[in-house]
């Protein structure tokens, strides 16, 4: 591989590389939202023209249960390797919209003190729309320079960020041309800009939405408080009851899987960098709060977690409304770790929550998706490649880290194609992915696209 011509390659049109991301960014592809297909359609056209002007062979929009999946190939020869390249079109809902500075959809560049070189701020920015370009772009550098030197297909869909439902049966109808030696996804984080990580593991997730019913209509809070359930309060204490003085979840067997680490594994973790004050200041608050007896690394990597993602119910309008309202909701979600089954604590959490809740009122629990967590050996091909790749253009070796995050497709990719799956991302914690203001530095675009090629290098001709 000519390294020093695909870095010239890449210096000559980042100005357009740059361009073209802007322009996928301005597409609201929302899968959350069904007012949103026609873009989210829109998304998976440009991507597929986008691959096909890099230089793949052929390139389709193909059809699945719901969103499609953008398929493309690029075979050299059947003789050497393929890597499968796998990232995400769709994006998160923009709300608060009055929380983001500029439009979540008309991208600028601003400098921030992380990114002094300027961050691109738009919603998908880096999750996942900038981090799956850089594979884009890396392609075309390889081709453009007759550079390439395994072959490529790239498995680009439209419903990671609701849970990537229609995937797993596209990929078991369409197993036979997914063969492959590795998975490449770009859809994670690194500590820092100058301290290069990979992750070694993802949280798997288990997502529930709970309704609780009280009286048969909203009723006057004089006439009748103190005398009928309110919904609110209930799910409140029920929610609340959840975790105990020392944030210990209290669902019966929730922990009965979770695979403890050994005090040499969590040593090792340690060694990731972490500063506590940074941590805080980023995030303005005074102190932090999780499970006693583990770190905040842990917390974040190797801990199950559950949290209450959005609860509603009552008058929120303008002034007052003195009601005790009929119903009440939340959307509740449960990090999981390795031997935790997404399935097996939704019907855990359900059965808990119907069982713990008052006569007075009525309690439904409706699970959403799911995915199971899941482990990278630091010992495997892929994963040597991609250190090595980091290594050359960072100057530095890679920090194996846990993600704290969750991409629920992982896991299927090992049982249904058994291959691994590098978690090669390159944007940062502090990119306010899912929030406001989501941002990705240029320097992290850049710098992805010109080492994703070295992986490429690496995995070809490793012993």
């Amino acid at each position: 591989m000519d390294s020093a011509a695909i870095k010239n390659y890449i210096e000559q049109n980042k100005e357009r590389f740059l361009n073209e991301l802007m322009d996928l960014l301005k597409i609201p592809s929302i899968s959350a939202k069904s007012d949103y297909k026609d873009a989210v359609l829109q998304t998976a056209e440009a991507v597929k023209q986008r691959l096909l002007e890099a230089g793949v062979d052929k390139a389709e929009v193909s059809p699945s249960k719901g969103n499609p999946i953008v398929y493309a190939e690029k075979i050299i020869s059947p003789t050497l390797p393929t890597v499968i390249v796998y990232g995400h079109y769709d994006v998160q809902p923009a709300e608060p919209l009055d929380l983001w500075d500029s439009p979540p959809f008309e991208p600028v560049i601003k400098k921030t003190a992380v990114h002094p070189d300027g961050a691109i701020f738009a919603r998908g920015a880096c999750d996942d729309k900038g981090q799956m370009y850089m594979h884009v772009k890396a392609f075309e550098s390889m081709m453009k320079t007759n550079s390439l030197p395994c072959n490529v297909k790239f498995m680009i869909e439209g419903e990671e960020e609701v849970g990537s439902p229609s995937l797993g049966p596209w990929i078991i109808e369409n197993k036979s041309r997914l063969n492959g030696d590795v998975i490449l996804i770009s859809d994670t984080s690194m500590i820092a800009n100058d301290t290069p990580s990979i992750d070694t593991g993802l949280r798997g997730l288990a997502y529930m939405e709970v309704e609780v019913s009280g009286p048969n209509r909203d009723l006057h809070s004089g006439v009748y408080g103190g005398a009928v359930a309110n919904p609110i309060n209930v799910l409140c204490k029920l929610i609340a009851d959840c975790h105990d003085e020392n944030k210990h979840i209290t669902i019966p067997g929730f922990y009965d899987k979770v695979v403890e680490l050994s005090n040499a594994e969590r040593a090792d973790m340690a060694l990731a960098p972490f500063h506590l004050d940074e941590f805080k200041k980023d995030l303005n608050v005074s102190d932090i709060m999780g499970e006693k007896g583990y770190s905040t690394i842990e917390r974040t990597g190797i801990r199950p977690t559950l949290d209450v993602n959005g609860i509603w119910g009552g008058y929120i309008g303008e002034g007052a409304k003195t009601v005790l309202p009929a119903k009440a909701f939340a959307k509740i979600s449960m990090r999981l770790v390795p031997n935790q089954n997404s399935q097996e604590i939704s019907a855990l959490f359900q059965k808990h929550f119907e069982s713990v809740a008052p006569a007075s009122v009525k309690v439904k629990v409706t699970p959403h998706h799911g995915g199971e967590p899941v482990v990278v050996s630091t010992e495997s091909k892929g994963y040597k490649a991609a250190s090595a790749a980091m290594e050359s253009t960072f100057g530095k070796k890679p920090v194996p880290t846990r993600g704290g995050g969750s991409i629920p497709i992982v896991a299927l990719f090992k049982k249904e194609l058994g291959l691994d799956s590098i978690l090669f991302g390159f944007g940062l914690d502090s990119d306010a992915l899912h929030s406001p203001n989501e941002h990705y530095g240029l320097f992290n675009y850049y710098k992805g696209i010109e080492t994703i090629p070295l992986f490429y290098s690496n995995f070809t001709n490793q012993k």
